[in-house]
């Protein structure tokens, strides 16, 4: 029975992380604190998975080693001998140990799987990237460190990586002020230095693998709108810490401005490092923004 009880507990906690993960999605307090909160969200997703995976596996394993993993291992072993189930077990024991053991393998090769495969699609994406970027952005003194691309549509993007690149097309330098341009890229450098890109992809990886489950959608843009905004605070205090002159405007208005003008010339793309996710292959990529 402690391999039932442990797939009980075990199955209480997957639960309540679904239930968590609805009621944080609901919370307002996350706007204050999107670092705590995408601390929270990753700690929902990862007890979550490990837990619903785990319940399975103990019922699979029940009444068999002292645990759940010990019970692992002695079904491993017994199957390596040849034998399905104990001796003089039941039939509907055996299909019902079989189909949750079945079950939990499953479960997890999916996880592994489609998270690898969110790492590979992106490591694609970004090196199409690259090799677009290569041919047709040019450097500009109006956005330093910066790439140019020649397009009348405001957009403004990271390329996260070991040589990340920070992208903005003549039309975004044609529509911003020189101070709302530089918010845009303390936004832009924020995210390439807390490398975003990498909280963004095991949720991506969920969604990919269970796109009907309204709550792993709700955790996706979630986590999405709360990166931003801590590119957000990041961008601001660093701004901050370049005024020299009081009279100078406050960085949160050059940074809203920017966001505003975005909106106005109706452009889809807008403030945000992970384009190369959405494996879009022309220019210019969607994007989402806070507005």
């Amino acid at each position: 029975m402690g391999q039932l009880a442990d797939a009980i507990l075990l199955a209480a906690v997957a639960v309540g992380c679904v239930r968590g993960a609805s009621a944080l999605a609901g919370a307002s307090w996350p706007r204050r604190s999107p670092a705590t909160a995408i601390l929270l969200w990753q700690a929902l997703g990862l007890a979550g998975g490990v837990a619903a995976v785990g319940a399975l596996v103990a019922v699979g394993v029940n009444d068999e080693g002292d645990g759940v993993v010990s019970g692992l291992l002695t079904v491993a072993r017994r199957f390596a001998n040849g034998q399905l189930a104990s001796p003089g077990e039941a039939r509907i024991l055996i299909l019902v140990h079989v189909t949750c053991l079945a079950a939990g393998t499953a479960l997890l090769a999916v996880l592994w799987w489609m998270l690898v495969m969110a790492f590979a699609v992106v490591l694609q994406a970004r090196r199409r990237q690259r090799e677009l970027l290569t041919l047709l952005a040019y450097g500009d003194p109006k956005a330093p460190g910066a790439l140019v691309v020649d397009h009348p549509t405001a957009a403004a993007y990271c390329l996260p990586g070991i040589r990340s690149k920070i992208v903005v097309s003549v039309g975004t330098l044609d529509l911003l002020a020189p101070a709302e341009l530089a918010a845009v890229l303390a936004h832009e450098r924020a995210h390439v230095r807390a490398r975003h890109d990498l909280v963004l992809i095991p949720f991506t990886s969920l969604r990919r693998a269970f796109p009907r489950f309204s709550v792993i959608a709700r955790a996706h843009w979630t986590v999405e709108l709360l990166i931003e905004m801590m590119a957000d605070d990041h961008a601001l205090r660093a701004l901050v810490e370049r005024k020299m002159s009081a009279r100078e405007p406050l960085p949160a208005r050059e940074l809203a401005m920017a966001l505003l003008r975005f909106g106005a010339a109706g452009s889809s793309c807008a403030l945000r490092c992970l384009a190369p996710c959405r494996q879009e292959s022309s220019w210019p990529p969607r994007c989402l923004s806070r507005a």
